[in-house]
């Protein structure tokens, strides 16, 4: 009777398997259709795109449309453009998140709790509300056409990742910031030199969201940026969309160009990216 029991259960954990096995390649076929046709059209020529019914690989592929695309519009310009803003994001959002979210975890002060229902209060708040004051504010200080607007914002925090930080905090014991009181640290140096070596999963997920957001980022370079000498590769990718055609094809090619730095940030630091999500999601707060 047990052999039957322990091999009805077998099986039906067997199928329990195949079938999650299945759903998960499903949607992960479904989640990967668009990624392999922009490739797959970057590789077409205008011709067999304009071809009906569609094709869902190129009978012919055009390597070229990656050196023609890239030389149609200054993309080197825009890649350092781009690659300034985000070393100045990147930088700014680790150091200002991480430090506010040492402050709320292991600093105790009256209303800490308040405060940081505030803080993350003001993530109900839609970005595009806050547009318009926005450059209201910086015409004012005149950095219009300057990348200040893009650069300047995440020296000043953001509500999801000070609670990100905060979280991780929380699970170091206090223990730690004492015995460094005792030894005469103040707090800044408990934050850069104790604190900041034992968050590295936090420290590697809000890199690369901020390097994700700054890369990625179209309506802030288009609200606030004049100069083409000073574009980014988002704006960039919009010189292929014409009036009468757009150029497919080229649009394609340079899309899976300015793709694939994001991707492979991501895998090569997906291991502290994961760690990161695990262990702040897991968290109360």
């Amino acid at each position: 009777m047990k052999d039957k029991y322990y091999a009805s259960r077998h099986a039906q954990q067997v199928r329990s398997r195949i079938i999650v096995s299945a759903i998960l390649l499903a949607g992960s076929i479904i989640l990967l259709m668009p990624l392999w046709w922009m490739v797959s059209t970057s590789l077409k020529s205008m011709d067999e795109i304009m071809q009906y019914p569609p094709t869902f690989y190129p009978h012919e592929v055009h390597w070229e449309n990656y050196i023609e695309a890239w030389h149609t519009a200054p993309f080197t310009r825009y890649t350092l453009n781009t690659l300034l803003i985000c070393a100045f994001s990147v930088t700014g959002s680790v150091l200002s998140n991480s430090f506010v979210g040492y402050g709320f975890a292991k600093i105790h002060f009256r209303g800490r709790e308040t405060f940081m229902s505030v803080v993350l209060a003001t993530m109900i708040i839609p970005g595009f509300v806050t547009l318009i004051p926005q450059y209201v504010l910086f015409s004012k200080l005149g950095w219009v056409n300057t990348y200040l607007p893009l650069i300047v914002p995440p020296f000043f925090g953001s509500a999801f990742f000070i609670f990100m930080f905060r979280q991780f905090y929380m699970t170091i014991p206090n223990e730690l910031v004492e015995a460094a009181k005792i030894d005469g640290a103040n707090h800044f140096y408990i934050w850069f030199w104790l604190m900041l070596p034992m968050v590295k999963p936090v420290l590697a997920t809000v890199a690369i969201f901020s390097f994700n957001g700054a890369w990625n980022d179209l309506i802030g370079p288009l609200l606030y940026l004049n100069d083409e000498m000073k574009y980014t590769l988002q704006i960039g990718l919009q010189n292929f969309r014409g009036l009468v055609q757009t150029q497919w094809h080229y649009l394609m090619a340079a899309s899976t160009l300015v793709l694939l730095p994001v991707l492979t940030i991501f895998f090569v630091f997906q291991r502290y990216f994961i760690e990161g999500m695990n262990l702040t999601a897991g968290m109360k707060g």
